[in-house]
């Protein structure tokens, strides 16, 4: 799961005992080792985006989340694997190969933060940090029994972060408590200058910690939506223990005082999740964008990176970006009609919570098992049609979180 070990750990764990030594923690997460997802870029630190493109490249600066990280104390031991620039729900890179899944070594820990949850699966790390753009942080925690969330997107600073659709695009937190979660937003929540999104946080001011909002009586009346469409077939051999389990869950959920509602649905739910994908209409722009700010990068577009083969042979979404993508979205109308979508998604899944007064939606994360490696590399799976309702939270434009039943 690992692409490069921090050499510089040491050395900041030192630093952090002399500091406890002479006043005390330097903040909430002092001396915690955490594994970030070589998305996100790490001063001197290799980051690689996955691309064996990229395999030498040493960004100059922090990204903005690394900065907030380390000013809570954090170590960042290592930086983890991932498909080439965010582009596969499954954990294979061009710069690192395949990332197995702890619990089982011949299926798949999901993507696209595949080394992150592996990482903390395997106590390599305390917490990861993952990002999210179709569910790259839900999918993996689901595959590797982890708690996982995506924020509203501009919660979180995306600066010094590869993009894949800038819209929808969020780092967060992957972890085995939801008070983890919570500590780590309590510190990285924010605004950023440099990234227009953060605007957004403007609406949180009245939210306070997170962690002291974290309540163990919250199913207590909690009212919680069973959205039965995206539940797979339990009669399916792939998608039936994926089911049972939620069901049992849901059970545990009910027992705890939560009030079941089952079932409720989002009208249209496949022409809305169609209508909505952004990766084929957004995704070339906004990577090249990413190359242009960058001087000293070794390419300048995705079409550089795909007609020199430098990505991985099974990310077939990262070929249909390449292939089918246009350089200017803008002058594409079916982008505008798939941005004019998500805002008609968002309306009916949040009409869905207003009429059934619900304080959840609740779905499986993926409707099947973690995928085996030989499934994968033989193509049976293809990215866009691969079973994951993660990406209904991505394409309305809502929060969501992943975890284990």
């Amino acid at each position: 799961p690992v692409i490069t070990v921090n050499e510089n750990a040491l050395s900041r764990a030192a630093e952090l005992d002399e500091a406890f030594e002479n006043d005390g923690f330097v903040g909430p997460l002092h001396g915690i080792p955490f594994a970030v997802k070589d998305q996100v870029e790490t001063a001197e630190v290799t980051t690689t985006f996955g691309s064996e493109a990229f395999a030498d490249y040493r960004p100059a600066e922090d990204a903005t989340f690394v900065t907030k990280l380390h000013d809570a104390g954090a170590v960042v031991l290592a930086k983890t694997n991932l498909p080439d620039w965010a582009t596969s729900w499954f954990g294979y890179s061009s710069v690192n190969g395949r990332t197995k899944n702890p619990y089982e070594l011949s299926r798949d820990p999901g993507g696209s933060s595949s080394g992150t949850g592996v990482a903390v699966a395997a106590n390599l790390a305390t917490v990861g940090i993952g990002e999210d753009t179709g569910g790259s942080i839900r999918l993996p925690a689901a595959y590797t029994n982890l708690f996982g969330i995506r924020v509203t997107p501009g919660l979180l600073s995306r600066t010094g972060m590869s993009p894949l659709v800038a819209s929808q695009d969020t780092p967060g937190p992957m972890a085995r408590s939801a008070k983890e979660l919570a500590t780590v937003l309590d510190v990285t929540v924010g605004y950023d200058a440099a990234d227009e999104y953060t605007a957004a946080t403007e609406l949180t001011d009245e939210a306070g910690s997170y962690v002291e909002r974290l309540d163990a009586t919250a199913l207590d009346g909690a009212r919680i939506g069973v959205l039965r469409d995206a539940f797979g077939d339990e009669d399916d051999p792939e998608s039936g223990p994926v089911t049972s389990t939620v069901e049992d869950a849901i059970e545990v959920m009910a027992d705890a005082g939560a009030e079941i509602v089952d079932p409720v649905s989002v009208p249209d739910l496949d022409a809305h999740l169609d209508a909505t994908s952004l990766y084929l209409l957004q995704s070339k722009h906004d990577l090249n964008e990413f190359f242009a700010s960058r001087p000293e990068a070794p390419v300048e577009s995705v079409t550089e990176l795909y007609e020199s083969g430098q990505y991985h042979d099974i990310l077939d979404l990262f070929v249909g970006i390449a292939e089918e993508a246009p350089e200017d979205p803008e002058a594409d109308p079916e982008y505008w009609k798939s941005v004019a979508a998500q805002l008609s998604f968002q309306r009916d899944v949040l009409n869905v919570y207003a009429a059934n007064d619900l304080d959840v939606l609740l779905c499986p994360d993926a409707q099947i098992l973690p995928p085996k490696a030989d499934a994968i590399e033989a193509g049976e799976l293809d990215t866009l049609t691969f079973p994951t309702n993660t990406v209904l939270a991505s394409q309305s434009g809502l929060c969501a979180v992943s975890v284990p039943a």
